[in-house]
Parts: structure tokens; C-alpha cells; sequence
């Protein structure tokens, strides 16, 4: 149940990491040996931080607050013919909170019980003994800051998952959209232009596969092309992008079999990114196919003014009549 805080509350700032906040409101779930009296005079001698604190006796109480009201930090009395604090742990972690910070107070020594706290999910165990009031107000402070790093970090993963999760699924719109373009283009060659460029029933290929007209050995070569592209760019890679749009180019491909092939690769690529982002390796990709496409028109300028106009041989001096 969520509680409203009060108006001096609210004015307080964020605490900066690695300070002791100004104000702490702290649940003290005592026993029948321990009493929280101690607990708070010490509290109120030590004026690094205002600490209110909320007394209340056993499991049963103790949750029942938790359930009504805000805490910054739980301590727990542990006694040894008392109260348990780590069954109270156990109850406190199942029927309240994961991110609640827990502190357990005893008698016995650190080293003998620190190990036993850290494994029941405590943030720290004191011995009343041997500590003082500030370095429990720090344990107290390092718990808080502690439990508000977990849940920023697990803010923060699922943001980035839910950002990966929208970019995969414009990367295919995207693709799907592509492909309707190349299908709506070899329409309109089939209608317009028969037998120019245009692709025939199965060659338009459908997501995730490849025109039967290009070797797998092809989609290959070129996915390595993509991958080195999109981790250096185009870089040096200028005279590798002209040898696959000469390959292309002696083999016929069409424009449209070009872009079938760069989104069948792209698809698999996408496919296989699991967790990472789709977005840098989808700019990539449009920049690749971009020069693809400028090399591959190149190549076939070059093959169609050849043939308009042939090499012609011109006499040697002299030699002409």
C-alpha cells in the first residue's frame, strides 16, 4: 500500500551516492529479550541523520506494518531462545518486498553470522556489541543505496529490453515493407516490360528465403560482407563491393534478385541478434546495399556502352589508304 509522504518530505533532495541520507524511517521488529528503547536514544545522539523509528514486537506485527506503511530500512532483533530474524527474513522477502532493505541485530559476533544473514537475502548483520551508532546508521544508509542501485539497474534493463523489443520489430517492418516494394516493382516489369528485368513466380522468394536462382554459396559471401561492414564500415572495402557487383553483373542478377539476396542475409542477421540493438546494424545495411546498387548500375553502364559501341581498331601511321 502505497503511503503519501509528508510536505517536508517531499521537499527533501535526492540523496547523492555515497551519503547518508538526511532522514531515515526505520522498522525495528524487536523480540521478548530486546526492546527498541536503546535503539532509539542512540539513534537520536547521533545527529548525522534524523532517524524515525517504529517499534513493534514479533513476525506477525512486523509484516502487518510492512503491509500498511513505507520503510526506508527493517531491523531485526535475532535472539537465540527469541526471535529468529531470519525466519522473519524468510517471511519478509515472501510476503512483503524483494527490494526492502534488511538488517539483523545480535549478539553473537559478525564473523559468525554474516555468512548465515547474506545467505537468508540480508544486507547486513550487526552485533550490538561491538558497533556503534554511526556505523549502523551507515549500514542502514549502505542498504538503502544498495536495494536503489538493484532497482535502477533492473529499471534499466527493462528499458533496454523493451527498446530492443521495438526496434527488432520496426527492423521488420522495414524488411517486410522492402519486399513488398520488390514485389510490387516485378509487377509492374511483368505487366509494362515482359521478359526485361522482371522476376518470375518463383524467383520473387518470401521472407526468410532465397531465390532459387542464387547459389547459397552467394548469400555466404555476402553475409561476411555485411558483417565486416557493419563492424568497420565502408572503409577499405570499396574494390570488394566492385568484384561482387562484377560477380553479379556476369551472372545476370537483376536489381531485384540484388535485393532479395541483401534481405534475405539481412533477415538472418536480424534474427540471430538476440538482445542487441537492430538499429546500428540496419544503417549499416542500407548503406552497404546503397553501394551495392551504385556499383552493380556501374557495371552494367559500362556492359551496355560496350556493346552500343564496340572497340573500334585504328590503323597504324602509314598504313592507312
Amino acid at each position: 500500500m502505497s503511503v503519501a509522504l509528508s510536505q517536508t518530505e517531499k521537499q527533501l533532495p535526492a540523496t547523492p551516492w555515497g551519503h547518508v541520507p538526511p532522514r531515515m524511517r526505520v522498522l525495528f521488529i524487536a523480540g521478548s529479550q530486546r526492546t527498541g528503547s536503546w535503539l532509539a536514544e542512540a539513534f537520536a545522539a547521533d545527529s548525522v541523520s534524523d532517524v524515525q523509528l517504529v517499534e513493534v514486537a514479533g513476525i506477525a506485527a512486523g509484516l502487518s506494518k510492512l503491509r500498511d506503511e513505507l520503510f526506508d530500512t527493517v531491523l531485526v532483533s535475532h535472539e537465540k531462545n527469541g526471535l529468529d530474524a531470519f525466519e522473519v527474513l524468510d517471511a519478509i522477502r515472501a510476503g512483503s518486498s524483494e527490494d526492502q532493505p534488511v538488517i539483523v541485530l545480535g549478539d553473537q559476533s559478525e564473523q559468525e553470522m554474516a555468512a548465515l544473514c547474506f545467505e537468508s537475502n540480508g544486507d547486513a548483520y550487526v552485533c550490538v556489541h561491538t558497533t556503534t551508532t554511526r556505523t549502523l546508521v551507515w549500514q542502514i544508509a549502505r542498504a538503502i543505496e544498495r536495494h536503489a542501485l538493484i532497482a535502477e539497474n533492473r529499471r534499466l534493463q527493462q528499458s533496454h529490453h523493451h527498446r530492443v523489443q521495438l526496434e527488432h520489430r520496426e527492423a521488420n517492418r522495414l524488411l517486410q515493407q522492402q519486399r513488398a516494394l520488390i514485389d510490387n516493382l516485378a509487377e509492374i516489369c511483368r505487366e509494362n516490360v515482359p521478359g526485361m528485368g522482371s522476376l518470375g513466380e518463383d524467383e520473387t522468394g518470401s521472407a526468410g528465403t532465397l531465390p532459387e536462382s542464387l547459389p547459397a554459396e552467394l548469400a555466404c559471401h555476402y553475409l561476411e560482407l555485411l558483417r565486416a561492414y557493419v563492424i568497420m564500415g565502408s572503409g577499405n572495402m570499396s574494390d570488394e563491393m566492385n568484384r561482387l557487383a562484377e560477380l553479379l553483373a556476369s551472372a545476370a542478377v537483376t536489381p531485384q534478385q540484388a535485393m532479395l539476396l541483401h534481405l534475405h542475409v539481412l533477415e538472418e542477421m536480424i534474427s540471430g541478434l538476440g538482445n542487441r540493438s537492430a538499429r546500428h546494424v540496419m544503417n549499416r545495411a542500407d548503406m552497404l546495399i546503397l553501394e551495392i546498387m551504385i556499383h552493380l548500375a556501374e557495371q552494367y553502364r559500362s556492359r551496355y556502352l560496350k556493346r552500343i559501341r564496340p572497340p573500334r581498331q585504328l590503323y597504324l601511321p602509314g598504313f592507312k589508304d
